[in-house]
Formats: C-alpha cells, sequence, structure tokens
C-alpha cells in the first residue's frame, strides 16, 4: 500500500511532516536514526511510510550508529537520510566526516533547539551553524541548506536529495523547532515539475573502475556495492582506487578536487530567495523561521518609506558570496538578524568588511519577531 500524499492536493502539514513528503519525493528509501525532540516526527513518518513504499527503517540505538548506516545504505545505492537535533548531530560528527572523505551522498536533517549540552529540547535556536559547516574535524567538503517554512521544507529537501547526488557530498538541511512544529496549508507540487537527480554510474566496465578518479566535473561516478564493481573504502587518505595513500601529491589532488566540484557548481548548489530588492537601500539577510519574521518587517518599513528589501540564504554554505557581495555594494546598509549570538553575520562581514552591517541576536528560546527587526531598521 502506497500511502504517500497525493500532488496537486492541499494539505495541512508540520515543517517536519514536509520534510518526510520531500524525502519521499526525491527518492529516499532508507531512515535510520534515534528520536530526539524536535525533530522526532520525521522518524515518526518514516516509520510508517518507508516499508509501505519497499523502503527501509530503522531505529538505532544512537545517533552515531544512525550515520553508518545511511552511509552503508548510500554505498548500496539506496538514497538515505537521518534526521536529529542538537546533541544528536554532535555525535555524528566523526561518521559525518567519514562520508566526507569517502564521498557517500547522505542527507542529514538537524532541527535545531536551545544548547549547548540538553540546553532547550522544544525552543528554537539558529546556534548549530558553524557546526554544520565545520562539526567534523579537518578541511572537508559539504553542502550547509536552511528551511524556512513548511513549503520550503518540502521542496528543498528535494533539492538537498539532488545536490548530495550530483556532488557525492553529505547535505547537512537546517531546520529548527518553528519549522519543524509549524502547521502550515501546503499543495505539493507534481512531481513531474520538481527535478529529482539521481547518481551518475560508471559507463566502464568493472576492471576499469576507479571510484574516486578525477574527472571534469571532479565528481567520479558512483557504482553500488554488490553491483559487480570494486569497491575499497576507507576514512584514511587514498588514491583513485580508495586504497590508503599518504603521498603529498595524491593528498594535494584529492583537497582541491574536493572543492573545486563544489565551487564548479555554485550556480547550481547556491540558492537564494529575495523580496523587494530592486530598490532596496537597506537589505535585512536572514535564513530559516527568522526569514518569516523578516518578511513582515520589510513591509512595515515599507509602509513607513523606508526602501528596505529581504535576501533569503537557503544555502549557507559554500555561501554565496557573489549575491552578498552585489547586495552590500547596492545598499547603503544590511542588518542579519539571527537566533544566535553572531554567526552568519561573520561570513556576511567577511564578503564585504567595508560595508555597513548590523547585528541582531536573539538567543533567550524565544523567536525574533517582526517588530523587533523593523524597529532595528528604523534605526538605520
Amino acid at each position: 500500500m502506497d500511502n504517500s500524499l497525493d500532488v496537486n492536493k492541499k494539505y495541512l502539514l508540520q515543517g517536519n511532516q514536509a520534510i518526510v513528503e520531500g524525502a519521499l519525493a526525491a527518492g529516499c528509501r532508507f531512515y535510520a536514526g534515534y528520536p530526539i525532540t524536535p525533530s522526532s516526527e520525521i522518524a515518526e513518518e518514516m516509520s510508517l511510510k518507508l516499508p509501505r513504499l519497499g523502503g527501509t527503517f530503522i531505529q538505532m540505538e544512537d545517533e552515531l550508529a544512525a550515520m553508518g548506516a545511511i552511509i552503508g545504505a548510500s554505498l548500496a545505492g539506496v538514497k538515505s537520510l537521518t534526521a536529529t537535533s542538537g546533541p544528536g548531530f554532535s555525535l555524528m560528527q566523526e561518521n559525518l566526516g567519514f562520508a566526507c572523505m569517502t564521498e557517500v551522498p547522505v542527507v542529514v536533517v538537524n532541527v535545531m533547539r536551545g544548547g549547548p549540552s540538553t540546553g532547550m529540547p522544544t525552543s528554537p535556536a539558529q546556534a548549530d551553524v558553524m557546526q554544520a559547516r565545520w562539526g567534523t574535524h579537518g578541511d572537508h567538503a559539504v553542502i550547509v541548506m536552511a528551511v524556512s517554512s513548511v513549503s520550503d521544507a518540502y521542496e528543498i529537501t528535494i533539492h538537498a536529495f539532488n545536490l548530495s547526488e550530483k556532488y557525492r557530498v553529505p547535505v547537512i538541511l537546517l531546520a529548527d523547532e518553528i519549522v519543524g512544529h509549524t502547521r502550515e496549508a501546503i499543495t505539493l507540487p507534481p512531481n513531474k515539475k520538481m527535478e529529482v537527480f539521481n547518481r551518475i554510474t560508471p559507463s566502464v566496465p568493472p576492471e576499469w573502475y576507479e571510484p574516486y578518479e578525477d574527472n571534469s566535473r571532479g565528481v567520479p561516478p558512483m557504482a553500488a556495492m554488490g553491483s559487480g564493481y570494486r569497491h575499497h573504502v576507507t576514512g584514511l587518505m587514498h588514491d583513485s582506487k580508495g586504497y590508503p595513500c599518504f603521498r603529498p601529491d595524491v593528498v594535494k589532488a584529492f583537497h582541491k578536487r574536493m572543492y573545486r566540484k563544489l565551487a564548479g557548481g555554485a550556480g547550481d548548489i547556491q540558492m537564494t530567495k529575495s523580496y523587494m530588492l530592486d530598490d532596496a537601500e537597506v537589505a535585512v539577510i536572514t535564513f530559516g523561521a527568522v526569514s518569516r519574521s523578516a518578511v513582515r518587517a520589510v513591509k512595515m518599513a515599507r509602509e513607513q518609506g523606508i526602501k528596505a528589501g529581504f535576501l533569503q540564504l537557503v544555502t549557507l554554505f559554500p555561501f554565496p558570496k557573489t549575491v552578498v557581495d552585489s547586495l552590500l555594494r547596492q545598499c547603503r546598509a544590511a542588518l542579519v538578524p539571527e537566533m544566535n549570538m553572531g554567526q552568519i553575520v561573520r561570513e556576511v562581514r567577511a564578503v564585504n568588511n567595508q560595508a555597513v552591517i548590523k547585528q541582531l541576536n536573539r538567543f533567550d528560546g524565544l523567536m525574533i519577531t517582526p517588530n523587533q527587526i523593523f524597529e532595528k531598521l528604523m534605526n538605520m
């Protein structure tokens, strides 16, 4: 029995439920995870829906094991997902590094909550941004995206799977307690209008296959284990066949290829959304749930004669420097509100440290309101 939702019909869904629907539409057929507030609804929905679609759901003993399980499933050729929140995401970092080193496409959802440690399990926060980019050790390539609404949760989850498969890289999808638990009406778009990308498989015979060979894209084809192609998978630095190799020229070429494949796909990877920016003189740059407040605040500012505009960062890393730089050159000032003590604002300032950039931070477990953003805009 297939109990996935019909397209072209309107539903009242939580953000967490929309992530599930997006994952299923993208072709996800394996989920391993451990329940944790405020992401548990993702596991619950997957446990119901995956078996009925011929997929597999496993509740693991902890988040470290969950990360290992989705890596194994992906190596076997199955699109795989796990979801967690702050403490669980911390446990995933070691195996996340393994996925980066071995170029295994997986999607990891982090529904952020107040921290550090156990923190505030039922309160929203956006303080896991730098952990998402740099949580695992060593130089590594990874894509980080953020959702702001229920419709975002559906569509961007599909994009997250597409990018993971296209570039053989883990994708971290950041939501937060507000987005995860907000219910909104959503009409699912027809699947035929949502691109679904499947990893490129080898076009050469098994004896010629090199699982980590370089090519013009920097993304080698990926054969599924058990399909007749030989694999050697290790977390050690390795050569194009996957065998441990510490030669300086091999190590250097590996790192450069990891970054080149994402740089080459920047136009595809770096997603943003804009609102009223054509004539904007002041800009609000946000991501995640705060984007909802920012849109309202910009409307309020416009009503007062302030030419304000709004840029939502969908892709946080690789950071969309070109778009942000163009905006900072256009506007006389920019405001970066976020539910932490200041993380994305550092990336914005690194793009253009001559621009006037203000920050608005809230880290008490409550949402940044439209009025707070509006008042800051009025003072700018």
